[in-house]
């Protein structure tokens, strides 16, 4: 369950960063190892925030982790936070949007995914195989 206002019984256990990486009307999806958490799933560049980090810089080091890019804090915008309740515990989920004019060059990690597409929204959306409640956010990402 995905939440816009903070559940007042919300017992975060961790912070999430993930990032919206633009170019030409369309968007960078990566598929998930099929032996990491949510494998076999799509999301996007994306992963936990470590201790000691602000989540600007988390966001920063996991795109590079995930993607190859090496942005500077002033190309990647924050654009909202949202409260995940998953399972039994509960996440701190904060996006970000970077927006490319010439398409960069992505290289995967094939320790964690196996492959990335370009995908509009309206494509995301008819996605079957997203990771939990991406697709709500990509909803709130392209309605603002």
């Amino acid at each position: 369950m995905i939440y816009k206002d903070r559940p007042l019984d919300f017992n975060k256990r961790f912070d999430i960063v993930g990032c919206f990486l633009q170019y030409n009307g369309k968007f960078v999806l990566l598929r998930r190892q099929a032996h990491k958490v949510n494998g076999d799933k799509w999301g996007l560049p994306a992963g936990k925030k470590e201790d000691g980090e602000s989540i600007d810089q988390a966001v920063l080091r996991e795109i590079k982790e995930e993607t190859g890019l090496e942005l500077l804090p002033s190309s990647v915008s924050y654009f909202s936070s949202l409260y995940v309740r998953d399972g039994s515990f509960d996440i701190e989920w904060h996006m970000f949007f970077a927006n490319f004019q010439v398409e960069p060059k992505i290289t995967i990690n094939p320790n964690e995914h196996c492959e990335f597409r370009w995908v509009t929204s309206g494509e995301a959306k008819g996605m079957a195989d997203l990771i939990h409640d991406l697709k709500e956010s990509i909803e709130l990402f392209h309605k603002a």
